[in-house]
Order: structure tokens, then sequence, then C-alpha cells
């Protein structure tokens, strides 16, 4: 039966997409693996090669704790095997028994081995031509090797060869050498080579048969046969009962005794004669067939899911304790009831009427899956004892009690099993029977053990301890005599032998001897060499036991002058086995006082003693035992070995002994005493825990310690999880605050303060911070990242109750045990207390994480108070009371007040409020008028303590007692919940990560369980329409469903619901969730007039519709108009008033919540104050190219397909690019960041815009001539930035919008450019488009709302006509991101929580949406049929949407019709801007990474066009033939560029690393071109490493630290020898490249970081001193040092220190200008300086006179600076965008434009013909054409 879960699984599911295999965040890679584009199969494949296949793979999950969970019952793998070699596939699969099996093939194998978890089986690879590899022969890959389609029926697999049944596929390694495109796991099989006719035409789909999916299909070139292109292997072959040597080739005709299984319209194969022994893998050759090309398959209905609930279903009424106990399951195991003793998590299952019925998602049965809850990691250990924990057999997993529950933790993954069914916490474990059987007994006055049978992890019996409390169990040798010890209910020691021979045959546990004793007994185990003797110790005792006829005697142990010791715990030395002498056994006892007595067993006496004393000051720091005097330290716990000895003290330390106890060789101390110690049976580890709940386990081999649990030593009192639920934050009794990490389940903080106690705890949101409120009344808040205490306020003076943020990070609320509530704002990271009220909350309804609770939308707060009787409705940026409802009036027919403990919001469009109450109710509520709209009782035993529900408001979790309770909040069942116990105390507070796959639970220990939930599946609109008046949610207009909030990807999407048309007016009471553009002197202005006499007074007109006309130079203002709420409101009775109910206040407008909205970037930098233009035709500099795309702008990508004119932004340059030949144009108008382009459709005008200019009021928009490359035009209206444009499909008319500051529309004339009408609208918009139907219809969409417009004209006047069309109630308060207009009267709209929108313009309503991707939808295109969705997510999405008219047009009664996901692309950015062709076959896409994507739909293929830097480029040089350049940015990238083409050849990157600097490797002396072997380039880092890449072996080839700070400048020798760098810290290193090693380090410029290191050759004796190479070094204390050096000879010589004078105090300089130098290469012996100083000049200093030669004036101070090496022209670039040409030593400066920000870099080519330029992330590449 196919598992709940396998839902979204159907029909396939494309492991690699949905895993996100590039980006190496879910899937693991090692090796030489790379991700390649192939041009025959038309998209990407994964190359994986190596020598060993150990260490080169591609591994799915990340983790191997982790797993895939895929169901489907075939597994396709499309690879090839690299020809001439081998190559090895492990896949992991699950069984039904939880058992993990490894399936591998390779290439390698000679023979099919199998064990119990391996099958291996030889694949034998064939050849396209016959005769080329040797039939049936495994070996290395021939060299025409062909892709093939591998389909493993994984369950026929293990049933065949191991007899198991198949759960799932855990797992996935592909190990060198292989190419793989994809793999892929389906219920159904997929025959290549069929069309979708063909598969009809055959009936295939009856057989389970289906077409080749588009995405994983082979292609078929025009002409050819896919079987004459690839292979396909099925295996096993379908109906296969017997293993088979080898799967061959078909032949024309049957080899007599094969079988052969023939199907219509499918290949015939083979099959060669049964083995039992061997089986191969070998390529099945099918006969071919004519295949066309295939076509894409296209659902038009969504399939309904049925999921089956397993096992028979009995009704069981809420709260019968009698009727919950007789029915319990493992909620671990999906498929079949386990007995009530299984240990697995116990939920309840229902039946009716004693028959089996199958539940349906949907149906009136139950709810499914059940369990719906699997308990998934524990944090936590000990409980009632923190003594025991255990090392299984094999050392492999150690095995402990978390309170009730038992835990086996396997070292090596991580994972934890879990043995359930104690009630209570358990107090004792034992291992016996070699780790087979385990012993488990709880607390309590109903004390009972279990015997569980390890491996399996049942529970094989329940037995009776007679023992109130037990303080040790023992197994003897073979495990079948179990021994106990405790205290019975009379508080006597008792001793217990049970029998367990015939527990483990069904039967149960039998008592042997039982026997009182006066002695205390504080320790006892069972000799290893007879299963009837014992071994006690306690305090002034050690016994020695024996079961003989039924009776239990005992002895003591002469202790002589021993007698009044303490013993705690006792130890056999490790013999070597049953048949050991008595006598010769060694038996150590240890006591509180520090001694060890060794007690010799036959003569019942002690033989030697010892003493642990602390170490001796003038020791050697060993602990010593020995008998002299002192004061001993207090051993608790001590385990033996063959060799060594280990004991657990008071003092914190685990100590490692001899076994002469001479002194300690290895110790490890803890935080508190040691509990206990346990040597693992390899002697490899000893296993500690302390009195403190921490465990772990001291490596002796490595001496290293590992903590595997820590624990709160008191209850868990609530929790917080943060934004991505990878850290949790508990609070606890035991006054800590602690933070985990919830995959490893490590500690990462522990807070506390002195003499306080925590209460609350809170995480930020978005930030990394954690707000903790205090009994004191003190609130601090800490800071994660920099472990310390940001804020704290003391607005409370008694114990804090509750503490919340908002979810939109921006308030914060806390209240106290006084009932004072405050309101706190964030901003900046800091907090402001705005408001402080008294008496508010209820001072008797406790503490607790649900005192105070905020809406989703962030608007409200609700609270119980002033008394435990009443709920409180604020809102929640002013706390204004809006609504108050008494809990205690609501039942009329209670004979008791009922009072409310615990409150919690439903989603926002239902504007609901819960309330749990002191009668075991919960209460739904409309959050809006406090009326009641159904209730829930009883929910729990005892009161509820917690409640909780999911994002999409279909589950509801209560926490009550000890059980969890998951619940349909929407109440369609008969049965609507499920329980699930496990805690041993009550549960605090219960949670759904933020993800909802996941529930969180605390109480004694923290919870994590897996959420089985399916994603929700909606039924059709009829069904949906005509269901929604029986569900019992708040009665309104709309039928719509809450969205589908699945994030798991699919084929095809949910099927689209039809909702009733919005109403387009705004109420005086807005809706729950929805944001006005109401003003607030617009409400004030409406409060003032009549209110329930007023008529509507515009007639028919429909009173949201605005006209707006052009006046004069007023502005006009667009603000819908307010309809008047009728007399009666559908929602109201009419006598009903509104009393205590007030309406929100609107928001300010700040930025929007959506990316699509455009942010410049921030700059320091100002335009110049002066500008020295060259003449015309006089220009030595010419820009050649730019390389770089502004990914920050929106829109800044125009394309059209037709004239092929292709144009995109880079800062303020808008390039302009032919397509084939790669030239670039260059249009330079603007000064500022060009935020969005726009073209016209007929491509003949550009239009651009960006911010405004210094000394301007407006934003800069230009008008281009696409033709001639002129200015035509330029307009200015908009005041801060321009967000959007668009022209008109007639091209008549251009509309420009601002950003959320400006919120103005303008309306342009594209003939004279003259603004015809601006608007003004009190809120921001994002986009805006003109309809393709009429020039006179636009639509723009901002928050909540699409704004449609009606342009009218009368003579030469315009005016505008509005319609604001609110966004569905189901989607909540969202911004409308995005749009575009579709066929006919469709307008298609994104959203910033991932949904499209469909409007019907005519109407002006939206009938339909879907769930489209999981982040905000910032761009649409759509083409007639298909639409295009680009997101945050990086994805782009196909969609096919010819379904959506036939829906428009018959509405409800339309068939069922679905919009369909043709394909998706990720990409490596946020997408920002798109432009495709008519067809949506082909377009470009930008992205916030600075990459345009060539995208092709038809091959599946995604290319870069053009590429560049995210970040600031931080250098630039070039190669020595100047055919590259490269780059290198604060990203950590190093990037080489073909300057020919300014595409991207190849890219370094080091993760968390900034690159500061890089050089290239000089060429050859004498040779030219530089040989490609000698392409280097070197790069410096931000952690003071080096690198050296080959740029012709795109590989690193070395790796030096030669610095401790980070790397500024770096440079080669003048032969290549050496590098030279300098550090942030001043140290500058001679490294020779060769070698690795570093030869000098000079510190002459320490403390000062290096700016610029160069060097230069010179003639050997030259300037007084030995040396061929001169080089300069310069800091930014303006210092430049010279230098002459001989490599070869190891010499280096200062030449001259100069430094620069400069002022003392620079005022208006944020920072201090760079100093640089260079020599000059026109001059010999002269250098160049430039710098702050006195003046804003160049330096020409001279070696030889050792002075100032010439000076040249400088506009400003310089922050680049080049010296051309061909001709005297000095390049300098400045901080206000100016890049200058001075000619040497006089002559007219030229400034050239084109930066948008401080041109930090510039640098000549060495031939001085090509000039790089680099502002901020933009690159520009000049020619000298006038030199």
């Amino acid at each position: 039966m196919t598992p709940v879960l396998a839902a979204w699984q159907r029909p396939y599911l494309n492991i690699f997409k949905h895993f996100r295999v590039e980006e190496w965040k879910r899937s693991a890679k090692e090796g030489d693996v790379a991700a390649l584009t192939d041009t025959r199969l038309k998209g990407t494949i994964y190359r994986i090669r190596g020598s060993n296949p150990a260490s080169s793979y591609l591994q799915l999950p990340r983790a191997g704790t982790q797993s895939l969970g895929l169901t489907g019952r075939y597994l396709y793998l499309l690879f090839r095997p690299l020809p001439h070699k081998h190559f090895l596939v492990h896949l992991d699969v699950t069984t039904e028994e939880n058992q993990v099996v490894r399936i591998s093939f390779s290439n390698l194998f000679k023979e099919f081995k199998s064990t119990a978890t391996w099958l291996q089986f030889p694949f034998v690879c064939g050849a396209a031509g016959e005769g080329t590899a040797q039939r049936g022969v495994p070996g290395a890959a021939p060299a025409d090797v062909r892709w093939t389609c591998l389909v493993l029926d994984l369950p026929s697999i293990l049933a065949l060869y191991l007899s198991r049944r198949y759960s799932h596929l855990r797992g996935v390694k592909l190990c060198s050498n292989l190419l793989v495109k994809n793999l892929c796991t389906s219920d159904l099989l997929f025959e290549p080579g069929v069309t979708l006719a063909e598969a009809r035409l055959g009936h295939l789909s009856c057989r389970g048969v289906a077409p080749m999916p588009r995405e994983f299909a082979f292609p078929v070139p025009k002409g050819k046969k896919w079987h004459d292109l690839y292979d396909y292997i099925r295996f096993p072959c379908e109906g296969a009962k017997m293993l088979h040597n080898s799967i061959q080739k078909s032949f024309p005709s049957p080899v007599a005794g094969d079988q052969a299984l023939e199907k219509p319209g499918c290949p015939v194969v083979t099959l060669s004669r049964a083995v039992c022994d061997r089986l191969s893998l070998t390529q099945q050759i099918t006969s071919p067939q004519a295949v066309p090309h295939r076509c894409p398959v296209i659902t038009k209905s969504i399939p309904e899911v049925h999921l089956a609930v397993p096992g028979p279903l009995r009704a069981v009424p809420a709260g019968d304790p009698e009727l919950e106990k007789q029915r319990l399951h493992s909620a671990g195991d999906t498929r079949h009831p386990l007995p009530p003793s299984d240990g697995g998590i116990h939920v309840y299952a229902y039946q009716r009427g004693g028959q089996t019925t199958r539940a349906v998602l949907g149906s009136e049965e139950g709810l499914v899956p059940d369990p719906i809850l699997k308990l998934r990691t524990i944090i936590g250990f000990g409980g009632c004892s923190t003594k025991w924990a255990l090392w299984t057999q094999d050392s492999t997993a150690v095995v402990y009690p978390c309170h009730a529950v038992i835990v086996a933790l396997l070292l090596k993954t991580g994972e934890q099993r879990f043995f359930l069914g104690h009630t209570e916490k358990v107090s004792v474990l034992a291992f016996g029977g070699s780790s087979t059987l385990l012993a488990s007994a709880q607390a309590g006055p109903r004390s009972v053990g279990r015997l569980w049978d390890f491996p399996t992890g049942t529970c094989l019996c329940l037995f009776k301890t007679y023992l109130q409390s037990l303080v040790s169990l023992s197994f003897s040798h073979t495990g079948a005599v179990l021994c106990g010890v405790g205290k019975d209910v009379h508080s006597k020691t008792m001793v217990v032998v049970w029998s367990t021979a015939q527990a483990t045959r069904g039967g149960g546990m039998t008592v042997l001897a039982k026997a009182h004793t006066d002695v205390d007994i504080q320790a006892m185990k069972i000799a290893f060499f007879d299963d009837t003797r014992m071994v006690s110790c306690g305090r002034d005792n050690i016994r020695l036991w024996r079961v003989r006829s039924g009776a239990l005697r005992s002895c003591p142990v002469d202790l002589g002058e021993y007698h009044s010791l303490d013993f705690t715990d006792l130890a056999f030395e490790e013999g070597p086995g049953p048949e050991q002498e008595p006598e010769n056994c060694a038996l150590f006892v240890c006591s509180r006082s520090g001694h060890v007595l060794e007690v010799d067993y036959k003569n019942v006496c002690v033989r030697s003693a010892r003493r642990l004393l602390p170490a001796q000051p003038q020791g050697d720091g060993q602990e010593q035992a020995g008998s002299s005097s002192g004061t001993g330290i207090a051993i608790n716990c001590i385990s033996m070995s063959s060799t060594f000895c280990a004991t657990g003290s008071e003092d914190g330390y685990v100590r490692l002994w001899p076994l002469d106890f001479s002194a300690a060789v290895l110790e490890a101390e803890h935080e508190a005493p040691v509990s206990s110690v346990c040597i693992s049976p390899d002697s490899h580890k000893v296993l500690s825990t302390t009195a403190t709940g921490n465990l772990g386990y001291l490596d002796i081999q490595a001496r290293d310690y590992n903590t595997l649990m820590r624990s709160h030593k008191e209850s868990v009192l609530g929790f917080s999880v943060e934004g991505k639920w990878e850290q949790i934050a508990t609070v606890s009794q035991d006054n800590t605050i602690r933070v985990w990490d919830l995959a490893s389940r490590q500690q990462l903080y522990d807070f506390s303060a002195a003499e306080e106690a925590p209460c609350t705890v809170a995480f930020h949101p978005f930030w990394n911070m954690l707000a903790c409120g205090f009994d004191s009344g003190m609130v601090r808040i800490f800071s994660l990242a920099a472990s310390d205490l940001l804020l704290e306020h003391k607005q409370h003076r008694t114990a804090i109750t509750g503490l919340t943020f908002s979810p939109d990070g921006n308030l914060m609320f806390s209240s106290c045990l006084q009932g004072t509530l405050t309101l706190y704002r964030f901003v900046a990271q800091k907090t402001q207390v705005l408001r402080v009220l008294g008496n508010v909350v209820a001072r008797d309804a406790g503490s607790g994480v649900d005192t105070l609770v905020v809406s989703g939308d962030s608007r409200l707060l609700a609270f119980v108070g002033p008394s435990k009787y009443v709920v409180t409705v604020m809102e929640a940026c002013s706390l204004d009371e809006l609504l108050r409802v008494d809990i205690s009036i609501l039942d009329l027919h209670s004979t008791v007040l009922d009072s409310a403990v615990n409150v919690c919001f439903g989603p926002v469009p239902q504007g609901e409020l819960l309330v749990s109450t002191s009668s075991n109710k919960v209460l739904v509520l409309d959050a809006k008028t406090g009326r009641l709209v159904r209730e829930v009782s009883p929910v729990h035993k005892l009161t509820c303590s917690s409640l909780a529900l999911s994002k999409d408001g279909q589950y509801l979790l209560t926490a009550g007692d000890k059980v969890i309770k998951v619940w349909d909040y929407r109440m369609r069942f008969n049965i609507n919940f499920q329980v699930f116990i496990g805690h041993s105390e009550p549960v605090r507070q219960v949670a759904f990560t933020p993800d909802q796959e996941h529930v969180i639970s605390v109480g004694d220990a923290i919870f994590l369980w897996d959420f089985l939930a399916p994603p929700p599946v909606r039924s059709s609109p009829a069904r949906a329409h005509s269901s929604a008046s029986t569900l019992p949610l708040r009665s309104d207009s709309s039928s719509e469903k809450p969205k589908d909030v699945s994030e798991t990807p699919r084929q095809t999407v949910p099927l689209p619901f039809l909702s009733s048309p919005p109403c387009l007016d705004i109420s005086s009471v807005h809706p729950a969730g929805f944001q006005s553009i109401f003003s607030e002197s617009d409400r004030e202005e409406e409060a003032d007039q009549p209110d329930s006499s007023r008529k509507v007074t515009n007639g028919h007109k429909d009173s949201s519709v605005l006209v707006v006309e052009s006046e004069g130079n007023e502005e006009p203002v667009v603000r819908p108009k307010v309809r008047q709420e009728s007399p009666r409101s559908p929602e109201k009775p009419a006598n009903e008033h509104r009393k205590g109910i007030k309406t929100p206040k609107s928001q300010c407008s700040i930025r929007p919540d959506s990316y699509r909205h455009f942010t410049a970037r921030f700059k320091a930098s100002a335009l110049p104050q002066s500008f020295l233009s060259p003449p015309a035709g006089s220009e030595v500099l010419k820009l050649k190219a730019v390389i770089g795309y502004n990914g920050n702008g929106r829109g800044n990508m125009v394309w059209n397909p037709d004239t092929g004119f292709f144009a995109y932004s880079c800062g303020c340059v808008i390039v302009v690019e032919d397509l084939h030949s790669g030239s670039q144009n260059h249009r330079l108008g603007h000064a500022e960041e060009i935020s969005t382009l726009a073209l016209s459709h007929d491509a003949q005008v550009l239009a651009s815009a960006s911010g405004k200019k210094d000394g301007d009021s407006h934003c800069q928009i230009c008008i281009w001539s696409t033709q001639d490359g002129a200015c035509t035009a330029e307009l200015f209206h908009h005041q801060t930035q321009v967000q959007a444009m668009a022209f008109s499909w007639d091209d008549k008319f251009l509309v420009t919008i601002g950003d959320y500051s400006d919120q103005t529309m303008a309306l342009w004339s594209t003939h004279t450019y003259e603004l015809l009408l601006s608007t003004r609208i009190l809120e921001p918009l994002h986009d805006v488009a003109f309809s393709p139907g009429s020039h006179q219809d636009l639509a723009c969409v901002g928050r909540g709302a699409v704004m449609f417009w009606l342009l009218e004209q009368q003579g030469a006047a315009f005016k505008l006509k509005v319609h604001r069309a609110p966004a569905p109630d189901v989607l909540g308060l969202v911004e409308l991101t995005s749009l575009c207009y579709g066929a006919d009267t469709l307008l298609y709209t994104g959203t910033n929580s991932g949904q499209i929108c469909v409007w019907d313009t005519e109407t002006k309503s939206c009938f339909m949406t879907w769930e489209a991707d999981e982040g905000e939808i910032g761009v649409l295109v759509c083409r007639h049929s298909r639409l295009l969705s680009g997101s945050n997510t990086k994805r782009i999405r196909l969609w096919s949407v010819a379904a959506v008219q036939e829906l428009r047009l018959k509405g409800p009664e339309a068939r069922s019709g679905s919009v369909l996901l043709e394909h998706e692309i990720t990409l490596d950015g946020t997408v920002v801007s798109a432009a495709f062709d008519d067809s949506l076959e082909m377009g470009i896409v930008g992205t916030t990474a600075g990459t345009l994507w060539y995208i092709n739909w038809v091959e599946s293929t995604s290319i870069r066009l053009i590429s560049g830097h995210k970040n600031k480029v931080t250098e630039v040089c070039f190669s020595p033939d100047e055919s590259h350049c490269a780059t290198c940015g604060e990203d950590g990238s190093v990037r080489v560029w073909a300057l020919g083409s300014t595409e991207l050849v190849v890219q370094f990157q080091v993760l968390n690393q900034s690159c500061q600097c890089l050089a290239w490797k000089p060429g050859p002396v004498g040779v030219w071109p530089c040989p490609s072997e000698s392409q280097h380039v070197v790069a410096g880092y931000s952690d003071g490493t080096v690198r050296v890449f080959s740029v012709s072996r795109t590989e690193m080839e070395l790796k030096m630290h030669p610095h401790a700070a980070a790397l500024t400048a770096i440079t080669y020798s003048t032969d290549g020898e050496m590098i030279l760098s300098g550090g942030k810290d001043g140290t500058v290193a001679i490294s020779s490249p060769r070698t690795g090693m570093t030869i000098h380090v000079l510190a002459d410029h320490k403390g000062s970081p290096i700016t610029v290191l160069q060097c230069t050759r010179k003639q050997y004796h030259d300037f007084g001193v030995e040396g061929g190479e001169l080089w300069l070094a310069t800091s930014s204390d303006r210092r430049v040092s010279v230098w002459a050096s001989d490599w070869l000879q190891d010499k280096c010589e200062l030449l001259d220190w100069l430094s620069f004078p400069a002022p003392a105090g620079p005022e208006g300089l944020d920072s201090l200008p760079p100093s640089l130098a260079a020599f000059c290469p026109w001059e010999h012996g002269v250098l160049v300086y430039v710098g702050f100083g006195l003046q804003k000049e160049a330096l020409f200093y001279s070696l030889r006179k050792k002075q100032v030669l010439r000076k040249i004036s400088l506009p400003a101070f310089a922050t680049s600076l080049s010296l051309s090496p061909a001709a005297p022209f000095m390049a300098i670039g400045f901080g206000d965008r100016l890049l200058r040409l001075q000619p040497c030593p006089a002559g007219a400066p030229q400034d050239y434009a084109g930066h948008d920000d401080t041109v930090h870099f510039c640098s000549f080519a060495p031939s001085g013909r090509r000039l790089l330029s680099a502002s901020h992330s933009a690159v520009l590449v000049w020619e000298l054409t006038g030199a």
C-alpha cells in the first residue's frame, strides 16, 4: 500500500530539481564533480570522475542522518559511464521492518554477492556497435558506450533477493566515473520513445505505463529513432520470479528455454536462464520503434488523491480513559498496528461497528494520515536518575533514558531510536544477552518493568517489580537472569531475581527469588561466571549473594578497618569467560571517601585497598592512588576493562587508571559531579553522565571528549523557534535560558542571571536576537551573534508573564504579574518604549507562552485580562482597545463561571480568535465582533495548557496534562483528533515550526515531531462552492478556501478555485488583515459626517470609481470613495450594535515588503563640481565595453525579438549590445544608477530612468532613439525614484510611476513628451502595464489591490477614471508585486507570498488564484496560452494557462480545468527582469546576481549571456597578451574575461572570504605571445591567504598563508618567480610560488595597510645598489619605500624612504583618500605619488636627485592611479565619479563620465592601448584612440 506521504510525489518526482542539487545545500559532493552543459542532451549534466570511487561522488541527501523518503516504486537513473572507466552506484533503501539495505551496482563487480543488508550487482556495459564489448562480462565501459535510462523496480529487487517489503528510498550515492543527467522516482512505468497518442492507442495507461516525461526524455533528432541512440534497461524484468544471470540484447527469435515477454506497444525483452547465485545488470536493448516528435503531456484535471488510513478504525469518545487505553499503536509505523506493548509512540485509532473502513481526505471518518505525528528527535537526558547510560555490544550506539522515553543514539549518524511505553520516568536500565535484551523500570507507586527486544525495538513483556523505586538492575552474562534492588512500598530494601527464559518465548517474567534486607544497597551486579551469584555494596557493607532452592541468601565481606565507608559502585574485572574460577576474578568497589577496595571473592575479604587523593602541588599534576592519609576524592562510579579502569568522581573528573592504580593516565573534567562511567566493549571509549544531565564519551585513542546530550535540570517552561527553525530557545525552572541547534541537538548558548530566574523567552522574527523576561520584572535582549547583552528594560516590577514579538518584527510586547502591559518599537535594532498600560492583563491568569498573542498580520494583540473571565483585543501598534469578550457568560447553562486560560489567533483572512477555557473547552470567536463561531468540548481531561494553529488553518495543536492532540481545525469528521503521548510531565507548550513540517513540544524535555499531514488538496470549483455552507467557519460572501501552503514542487499546480467577485468598496469597518490606502486625515473627515442616514450620491455609478482630471497645476490625489455600510450588513443582525469596536489606524508609508520595489544602492560619492570634457573629435579614450549587469535594477533589460534590439543597464550606463557579434554601444546621459528601462513596441524608442542629479529636484527620465542612439528628450517629474515605466500598445503614451516615497503616476505624450496628467496615490505601486486591447486601459498593482485605469480624452484635456479592486480575502495581507495582460480580457498579477491571481478586466474581479511559488513573484510575462513567472526563489516557471479562459467564461459550471507547470529552471539569483518572444519559447532573464541568462524552453537550456560582479570589484588587471583581463571582488570570486567578447571564461570562487587584490603573472622575457601554460593569476584574500590559479587548467595550484591579517596588495616580480604581498597590518611578504615558502617578511610599514606594490626592471648596478629589480611599497600613512632586489642572490636592500606631509585634522572627509605610487614608465628613475596631503596634486619624485621634480594640480584627491607604459598619459580616478586622462608632463586634461560611484581602480594594459576602470561592481574597458 502506498504511504500517505507519497501523494506529493505523484505522478513522479524530479530528484535533482526537488533537492536543488546545483545549490549543494541538500546534497553533497566530493572530489571532481562538475556541472556541465551538454549540447547533445541540451541541458545540464554532472560529471563525476576520479581514480577512487570513495573520494569522488555525488550524494543525496547531504547528511547520512537524513532520508530522502521517496516512496516511488521505480527509480529512473539517466546516466552514461565514462569510456574505459569503472563506475559505482549505491542506493540505500529502507524496508517496512525499518531495516536499511544497500543496493550497489558497478562494472567493477565480477559476480553477484548478497548479505542481509547489502546486494552487489555486476553491471555489463553495452556498446553502440555489436561486438564491441564481450557479451555478459563485466568490465570497463567501451569507448562508444551510450546514454542509458536505467529503471530499477526497487520493491521487486527486495522481494526477489531478500524477501523483504520495500518502504522508501533513503539515499543515493553516485560515485566516479560517470555522467548523470537526472534521477526520478515514480509509481508509473515510463516508456521512452512513445508519444502520448501512441500510449493512448496502445492502452498503456491501463498497465501503469506512460510516455517518458519531457524533462527526463533524451532528445531525438528528426528522422532518428530513440532506441538507435540510447539504451533502456528495466531491472528486474516484468514477471521475473527467479534470479537471472544477465539481461542480454534481444534476438529476432527467443532462445529455447528463455522467457519472452511481449506487450502491445512495448519492446520485446529476452531473458536468459535462471540461476540463483549470480546476477548482472547489463544493457537491455529493446527492439526499435518509429518514434515521432514527443508532445508535452498536459493534464486537464487534478486526480483526486485517496489517502488510506492503515489498520481498523474504532470510534473512541473524547475524554474516556478506559476506551482510550484499549487501542494503542506506534506513530512510527504507518502501516501495521502493533500490540499494546509495542513501545511505539502511542496514538488512538478509531473503529466503527467493528468493521474496517477507509478514511479518505475530505470524508467524514477521521483525520489522516493516522498517525499524523512521528517522533523525530528528543533533546534531553535523565529524568528520575542521571546515572544510567549503556553501550551496545558493538560500541556503535548509546542507550539512555530521557524521562519516560528510552533513546538509542547511533554515534556515527546521530539517529535516535525510541522505546516508548513507560508512563513515568525511567529509573534504571540494564543490557543482557550481548545487547539483545534490554530491561527498564519506571519509578512511582505503580512501578513496572519492561523487557525489550533491542534489535527490533519491540516490548517482549511487562512485569511487576514489587519495588516502588529501583536503584539497580543487572543482567547475568547469558541474559537468562535479571536482578533488581530498590525500596518497596514500606521503604524497605528489597532484592528480586527474575528469570527471562519464558519472556523471550512469548511468556512473562518469572520470579526466582526475592528477599528483604536491612542493609543499605547502592549497587548490585550478577557475577559474570555464575548466574546465581551476585555482589552488592552500600553504606558500611559489601555483600555476596546467592540464589539456591528458590531462596536468596547473603553473607558480608570482612572489611576490617574499612567497615565504615560509604560504598557507591562495584565492577568485576573483565575475565576470559564463564569458565573462569571464582577465586581468580577481581572485584573492585569504590567509595565516597576515595577508597577503591579489591575484594577476594573466594575468601570473602579485602585483598587490597587504595585511595584516590588530590594531586599534590609539588607533583606533576597527576592524581595518585595510595594509602596515605588526607581527604580523598569521592568516587561515585567505577567501570573495568581488561587493561584499565575508569572512575567518575564528585569533583567532576573521569579518570583512567592502570589496573594497579599507580597514577591516572587520562582524565576529563566535567561541569558537575560524574554520576556514572561505562567503558565500551571495544575499550576505545568511556561513556560518562553527570548530575546536571550531560551525556558524553571520552575517545581514548583520539584523547578527545564528545558531548552527546545536554539537558535542563528542571522542567522546560516554554520555547521560541528561530525564524528558519534552525535554533530553538528554551526557558526552564533551573533558572537558565538555553539555545539549541535542532539539527544536531547540541546546546549553542546558555544564559543565566545572578539571583534572577528567567520566565519567558522569544526570538526576534528576523534578527539574531533573543528577548528574555525575568522574575525581577527585567526584560533583556541578547545578541546571539555577539553573545552579548544588547538592551534591557525595567518597565515591570514583578515577574514577566508574557513576552512576544509581532510577526513583522517591528513591535514587542511584555506583561507581568501585576497586569502591566508594555509596547516597544524596534528601530535599527534598538527599542523604544511606546506605551505602558496598568491592570490590563489578568493577574491570576498565570504565565505562559500564550499569555500575549499577535495576529499574523501584526495588527491585533489579544490576551486574557483585565480579569481571567475576559479576553481583550487591542490594536497592536497603539494598544487601543478594540474588543472585549466576557467568556463566563457564553455558556448560559453552566453552573460555574468559565475562565479563559490561553488565546490564539486563527488565519488572518478568517479573522478568528481561539480561546481555551478552564472547563476544558476551546472557543472560536470572531476577532472583529466577538461572536461565538463554534466551540470544541471536551478538549483534554485537564486544562489545555497550550494552543497552536497551522499557518494554513487546517490543523490545531492542543496540549493538556501529558498528551498532545492534533485536531482538524474545521471539524469535518466524526473523529477530529489524534492523541500522542511520550511526555512524563505536563506539556507546557506545543507549536508548529515555521515551515509546518514539524511540531515541537516541551515539558520534561524537548520533543521534535515530524508532521506527516499531506499538502492540502483542493476540490473542484463546484464542490468548493457547494460545500462552503456546510463548513463551520465564519459566514461571509466568499466561498474561498485557505490557500495551499505546500512547499513541495509539483508538476501540476492545485486546481484553481473560483471566488465570488470581491466587493470593490471599502466599508467603514475594514476586514481583518486588509491594509487601507486611506490617510489618517481621510478617516477623521469621514467621522465628522453623518453615518446611517447618508446615501450614495453618484447614482448608478460604482462608488469605488473616482474621476481624476488634469486641471491647472494642482496635482490631484487618488482616493477610492467610500460606500457607506448598509443598514443591514450580511455579517450582522440589524439590531446588533458596534459599541466597543474600533478600526485600526493605517500605518505610515514605509518601504513595502516586496523585492520588486526598487531601492537605489547607497553611495557616499557625489557628482563632480567641474568637468573638463575633451573637444569633439579629440577624445583620447573611447568606451569600448562594459563588463557587468546591474542586478539591483528592476526591469532594466529590454529585448525586441523582431528587430533584435537588446539593451540593459550597468550603473549609470545603458549598454546596447549586438547579440550576434557581441559588440557594444553605450548611452551616456545619466549620472545616477538607472532603475528601469522601457522599450516601445515598435522598438524605435527607449526610455530610461535614474535618480535625480545634484541640484535637480526631480528624477531624470531620458528618451533615446534606438536608430542613432541620440537622446531626444529629458523628462523631470518624480521626486525620488522611478519604479516602472510602460508604453501604450500604439506607442502614443508613456506612463511612469514613482517609488513608495514618491507615490505618483505620470502620463506623457510620446509625440511632444509633455506631461498630460499626474496623479498621486496614497499607497506604493510596484508595476504598471497598458492593456494590449486598448491604449486607453491600463492597470497597476500595489498594496493588496489592482487599480484599473481608464484614460479619456476630450480635446486637449485628459482625465482618468480609476477602479480599485482589492485582492481576494483568502490571500490575506499581501502586496501585488507584478502584472501582465493575457489573452482577451485576462490580467495576471503576482503576489509577495507566491500566488498568481487571474482577473477579468471586464468585471474587474479576481476569479482564480493558485500557489505558483514559495517566494515573491516579481516578474510575469504572458504570451497567448503560456505564462512565465520569476521569483526571489531564483526560479523561473513556465505555465500552460489555456484552461483559464474557459474557467472565466463558464464560471463554476466549467469543466474541470487547470493550469500546468510545463517547466522550471533555477538560476543564480532573484529574477528582476525578463523579455521573451511571442511564443515564449526563448528569451532573456536578469537576476540580482548580475547575470543575464538566455533561456530556451524548447531545449531546456539556460546559458549565461552577460555576467558581472554582484558586489564591489576590488581590483582589475590585464593578461600579458591583453587577450584577457581578471577581476576580483568582495564576494570572494576571481573572474577571467575575454576582452574581445567580454564573456566570462572562468571563475574561481572561495567561500566566506573576500578577495582583496590580484595580479597576473608576467610572461617570460623575450617570449611572445605568452605560452598558455604560464597563464597564472595570484589573488590575496581577507583571511591572509594567497592562492595561485592556473587559467589554462582552471584549477588552484597553490595556497599559502603568509599573513596574519587581510591582504591589501599583491604583485609578481618582473620575472614572475616571486610573489610580493602586502597586508592590512603593514607587513610585506615575499613568497616563492615554486616552493610555497615565504622567504622574506618586511615590517617597515607595520601598523598601516599596504596600498600599492609595484615592480620594475633596472640595470643591475643602477642607483648604486645591486639587483636587477626595483620595487616599491606604499602604505596608507603616506609613506613609500623603494627597494632593490636580487631574489636569486637573496638580496633585498632599501633604496629610498619617502614620507609625504598632510594636515593634522582633515575636515569633511569620511575616510582619508588612499596613498598611491607608481614608477613612471617613460621617465626612468622617477615615481609618481598621489594621496592625501597639503594640496590636491600629483608629485613626480626623482630617485636619483632625491627630490620632487614637478607637480600636477588635481581637482580632488585621487582614489586610483595608473600610468601608461607606452605614452605619457596618467589615468586618475576620483571619488566624485570622474576618470581623468592627464597628459604628461603638461597638457590639457580630459575628463570622462560613465561611472555612478567612486572610480576606485584603474589600470593600463601592458601595451598602453587599453584602460580598465572599476566603479563598485561595474568594470569599464576603454580604448586609447587618439594617443
